[in-house]
């Protein structure tokens, strides 16, 4: 698949784009027009939010919300991983909440994406 990188992206992030498999990065434009007047030819535009990610958290995630963070980050619903950590549903939304505060994040993948960004998870 050829891919063209639009905003300000950072070495690591056209590593990891690179390396999700079959991506070849064709060019880098500071916009979708801009790509597009440049006739950048591809099969998809990875649009690169310059978000400040790299800002020190606040107050940092409890071992628990890491935990859970990193469930989420695995994929499982929440009864999944109350069911893992032996706590009830609530508990675990109780703790998505506090995740979303710290992290700044609307949803559970923001909250991934952010926690990846700043390295608060492995890949």
């Amino acid at each position: 698949m050829r891919v063209v990188l639009v905003g300000p992206p950072s070495r690591r992030q056209r590593l990891q784009a690179l390396f999700t498999g079959g991506i070849d990065v064709v060019a880098e434009a500071a916009s979708l027009s801009a790509a597009r007047a440049a006739g950048h030819d591809a099969d998809a535009y990875l649009l690169v939010a310059n978000v400040a990610d790299d800002e020190p958290l606040v107050e940092s995630l409890t071992a628990r919300e890491t935990q859970v963070l990193e469930l989420v980050a695995d994929g499982l619903p929440n009864k999944l991983i109350a069911s893992a950590l032996g706590v009830s549903d609530e508990t675990v939304k109780f703790h998505l909440g506090s995740i979303f505060g710290k992290l700044g994040a609307s949803n559970r993948t923001d909250a991934v994406r952010r926690a990846l960004r700043r390295h608060l998870i492995p890949l």
